[in-house]
């Protein structure tokens, strides 16, 4: 005994030694490749000092946090939430989009192409007292041009480098990087609706004045809308220079490294000519704006050029800028480049895209994200995505191999920026032990990942210096990770946040659209007035039947060559004449997007044709998390519709037309007879599949849920047959049959032996042999409507609804429903939405379907916050 012990205790030191030995491992691993920042190389910015570094405060950082938008009132009870979707001075501009300022056109009558004519002399602002100078002079003006130059090589969300304004007397060049925490002085001129600002193509130009100062522009003259308006051949600027003031610009020079100081002679020249000759060009399209309107207009007639040109530029003021939010960092990028792969887009087989390769292009896109972030670089500059492919592909070993990898890969790739490229970047050199270490961990846990970068990069030891734009990374490290991580002291949770985030993947892959929606191509009236945006499809059926003619190549446009039904002006409406971009407009997500119906269908689809043809207005693009949320709360309205109307979601039972009398009461009570069509088709899916080889007691017990349906008496397998399809739409059984491969051959013998006639009418799905009692009782859901004007007496309600349809409508006991349906599946909402559709139709008309409209748009602004909808988009828009 004594020498078993003896043994026992000296295997319990070996094993005690075993794990000790092991954790010490463990620990050297970890510290010989993440702590000891004695074997890291020195940070690349610890030696280079970027322009930005500057800054002393910054509107937007690189953090995960939402960009937050200026608020106006200190004591506004709103949160920095419900501020972030609220833009500061929507109520002066929409005030300008109603009646539009078109004053400022008097400071320009008889400008003349002589006296605007370029000299060498402009003024640099540098200095905050010649800012404040600036100020004052354009406080006095009525109308100034601008424009702006921009940087995102270098930085992660981008900078305005240097702004251009001019005023008929005098050129403005403003240094933005060294008055970057001053330009909140122009803030108030900027706002001021009194004062014009014209500026070319300002989509991009407004937003990144919200990002970079807080500025806003309010009354804009946006010399792009009207040469859309104009249907000019070309809209760029270049264009209009040489057009109007015969002057030749190198817009090569916009690819330029605007940062630098100082600018080269080409580059101020090329800026100031920007902006000096905005307002000349303003003046000239505001002749033909007006020459339009002198030309074309019949007495009466409202529509006015100039108006809808100004009303277009102020539409584009109302856009507000925000952040690209992901649910994990890198993970779209990265699902964009293993779409690519798989598809055969790379230069690499789809064969190879297995799960170690996506695998690694997820960890590459993390850790590039994150490195961009810290260091306040472009995803492009860190790592393009063709090295992301090549390193993922090749696996290398060592820190050479990494090296030549991303050298080769950026060689290979074609290159559209003139800025010279490091390969590899600075980023890549100083970090090359990270990502050695990244390749080769065995770990799939991309947030210890995420944390550790952190960490190591920017912690007290942090190996990266801390700036304005990184240092919110340090106390919002899992912002929009710890949504997404998996807990470690949970299995089973652990698995499923795994299963989830793998069916997300799935479904955006399978689901999600694999080409852009919207094509932005145009289509013009007859007399050159933009009627709408569509699609390359649309376009070209006009052109092959000879019922319009091709304008212009870039962006594609055509010219109707007969008079249009409608325009958009006759409803008041700018939602059609507005390109739309392809993101999600809940949070601007642009990898992958799918098309969600702000109506759900089973109500559209009965509306009447005129208000359900053709309309894209309440078709928007979301992304997949978007269209949870979005789809979420749309069920739950619906329930919400079906307790206020009284009409409940599904069909409660079904009954065999034959058990229903003359009255068109069920011969016995729907207690005893009748079954839920789900139910109905699931019991006759297994006895027809399965039945011989069934216990006896379990056919039996699906016998009775069929014998229900026929009212208790036998049944036969053609029977069986017409069962199964009770309640299918004919695509629904088309789709079975394909699917399944199941051929009805008992029905359809049984079928031609008795009536042919028969026999056409089920093949064509046009009569149904069944009759659905709508049990609102069983659905759980009030007779009574909640609102009270919708009627007091819910039998009666009802029974208006059965003479405004052609559906066999009656009331039976209880609030019970029989309704014959011709084309509706009864698995869905579609009898649902027939019945709410008529009941509006019948007592408010189309009134009541535009204010369920509005009801429904309101559901989806509130459950998503869209900061992205399409310039005219409104709750309220009239179909």
């Amino acid at each position: 005994m004594a020498a078993e012990r003896e043994n026992l205790g000296v295997t319990a030191l070996a094993i005690a030694a075993t794990f000790l030995f092991a954790v010490v491992i463990s620990i050297r691993f970890l510290k010989e490749y993440f702590t000891n920042s004695k074997r890291r190389k020195s940070c690349y910015l610890n030696a280079e000092l970027k322009p930005q570094h500057a800054f002393k405060r910054v509107l937007a950082d690189n953090s995960y946090s939402p960009f937050k938008h200026l608020k106006l009132h200190s004591g506004d009870p709103l949160t920095d939430e419900e501020y972030s979707n609220l833009h500061p001075y929507k109520a002066e501009i929409s005030k300008l989009m109603k009646n539009p300022n078109v004053g400022f056109l008097e400071c320009l009558d008889g400008c003349e192409k002589g006296s605007l004519e370029m000299g060498s002399s402009y003024m640099w602002v540098e200095t905050e007292a010649q800012l404040r100078e600036l100020v004052e002079v354009l406080s006095n003006e009525k109308v100034f041009a601008v424009d702006t130059e921009q940087h995102s090589y270098r930085s992660f969300l981008g900078f305005t480098a240097l702004v251009q304004i001019s005023t008929l007397s005098a050129d403005y060049l403003v240094d933005t990087i060294i008055l970057h925490d001053a330009m909140g002085l122009l803030r108030p001129v900027f706002a001021n609706p009194g004062i014009c600002k014209v500026f070319h193509g300002a989509d991009n130009d407004v937003l990144w004045l919200q990002r970079d100062f807080h500025i806003y522009v309010v009354n804009l003259f946006d010399t792009g809308k009207v040469c859309d308006i104009l249907s000019k051949p070309q809209r760029s600027l270049a264009y209009l220079l040489e057009t109007y003031c015969s002057v030749s610009a190198n817009k090569l020079l916009q690819r330029e490294d605007w940062r630098q100081r100082p600018l080269s002679e080409e580059m101020i020249q090329y800026a100031q000519a920007d902006a000096h000759y905005l307002l000349y060009i303003a003046y000239c399209l505001s002749l033909e704006l007006k020459q339009q309107k002198d030309e074309n207009s019949s007495p009466g007639e409202k529509f006015n050029f100039l108006h809808e040109a100004c009303r277009r530029s102020n539409a584009t003021c109302l856009q507000l800028f925000g952040k690209d939010v992901e649910a994990f960092p890198g993970e779209l990028a990265a699902l964009s480049v293993i779409s690519r792969c798989l598809n055969d887009q790379e230069n690499i087989s789809s064969s190879l895209c297995d799960a170690k390769f996506q695998e690694l292009v997820r960890r590459l896109c993390l850790w590039r994200d994150v490195m961009a972030r810290l260091h306040d670089e472009s995803l492009r500059f860190v790592l393009s995505e063709s090295v992301v492919i090549a390193l993922a592909a090749k696996v290398p070993i060592t820190e050479t191999d990494i090296c030549s990898i991303i050298s080769e890969a950026d060689l290979n790739a074609e290159s559209t920026s003139r800025v010279p490229i490091q390969s590899p970047s600075p980023v890549v050199s100083s970090h090359l032990e990270d990502l050695l270490c990244l390749l080769k961990a065995n770990t799939t846990n991309l947030d210890s990942f995420f944390q550790l970068f952190i960490q190591q990069h920017l912690g007290p030891a942090g190996s990266c210096p801390l700036s304005v734009y990184n240092y919110a990374l340090l106390s919002k490290t899992n912002l929009g990770v710890s949504n997404k991580s998996t807990s470690n002291r949970n299995g089973f949770r652990a698995s499923k946040q795994v299963a989830k985030k793998f069916s997300r993947d799935l479904f955006v892959q399978k689901f999600s659209c694999k080409s852009p929606v919207y094509h932005n191509c145009k289509i013009y009236a007859n007399d050159g007035r933009l009627l709408c945006y569509c699609d390359r499809r649309k376009l070209e059926w006009y052109v092959n039947r000879n019922l319009a003619k091709l304008v212009e190549n870039d962006p594609l446009s055509i010219m109707l060559l007969f008079e249009p039904k409608g325009r958009p002006e006759d409803e008041d409406n700018e939602f059609y004449i507005q390109s739309k971009k392809n993101i999600c407009v809940g949070c601007g997500e642009g990898k992958h997007y799918l098309r969600y119906r702000i109506i759900p269908s089973c109500y559209r689809m009965h509306f009447p044709e005129h208000l359900k043809s053709h309309r894209s207005h309440d078709i928007v693009l979301v992304c997949v998390d978007c269209h949870e949320t979005a789809h979420a709360a749309a069920e739950k309205y619906k329930r919400q519709i079906a307790a206020e109307f009284g009409i409940p979601l599904f069909v409660g039972k079904v009954v065999e037309k034959q058990n229903i009398n003359a009255s068109g009461s069920p011969t016995v009570s729907s207690e005893e007879i009748g079954v839920s069509p789900l139910q109905l088709r699931a019991a006759t899916m297994a006895l027809l599949r399965h039945g011989p080889q069934m216990p006896p007691q379990r056919r039996d017990e699906l016998m009775q849920i069929v014998r229900a349906y026929y009212g208790g008496r036998e049944i036969s397998d053609a029977d069986l047959e017409r069962a199964l399809l009770v309640g299918m739409s004919p695509h629904e059984r088309r789709k079975f049959e394909k699917k399944r491969g199941y051929a009805f051959k008992h029905m359809t013998r049984s079928i031609n032996s008795n009536d042919m006639k028969q026999n056409d009418m089920i093949e064509t799905d046009q009569k149904q042999d069944y009759v659905d009692i709508l049990s609102v009782h069983e659905a759980g859901v009030s007779t009574q409507p909640l609102s009270t004007n919708i009627g007091d007496d819910p039998a009666s309600s009802t029974a208006d609804i059965d003479d405004a349809t052609t559906s066999d409508l009656k009331i039976e006991n209880g609030g019970d429903v029989s309704l014959k349906h011709e084309k509706l599946s009864l698995l869905g909402h579609g009898p649902h939405g027939k019945q709410v559709v008529a009941y509006l139709l019948k007592e408010y008309g189309e009134n009541g379907i535009s204010d369920f409209c509005q009801r429904w748009r309101q559901v989806f602004v509130q459950a998503l916050h869209p900061r992205f909808l399409p310039g005219g988009w409104d709750v309220m828009h009239r179909d």
